[in-house]
């Protein structure tokens, strides 16, 4: 039987069209995150999941934006049976910056 999924809600400020995907910093109450791609057809969205579960060891399934899809301000969820590991990875994400 696999283990019980936790949620962890996360508030995203998202830049889109920057030079480079990454993580910038904090961000008020949640973090600011630059991508490459364009705010068009849900590219810079897609780009933010992918950033996202790369640098929380999560599938990017596990990753969904509830609220603000079409806005630069998001609640992001993140599902993992391990919610503390992922949040260690983006203290340490944000540490490096």
């Amino acid at each position: 039987m696999p283990p019980e999924s936790v949620s962890w809600r996360l508030q995203v400020h998202l830049q889109p069209r920057a030079s480079r995907n990454r993580i910038v910093g904090r961000h008020g109450e949640g973090i600011k995150v630059q991508v490459h791609a364009p705010p068009v057809g849900g590219a810079a969205n897609a780009a933010l999941i992918e950033l996202l579960a790369d640098t929380l060891g999560v599938p990017r399934r596990a990753v969904s934006i509830l609220r603000g899809e079409t806005g630069r301000i998001k609640l992001v969820e993140v599902r993992s049976s391990d919610v503390a590991a992922c949040r260690l990875r983006l203290e340490a994400a944000l540490e490096t910056r």
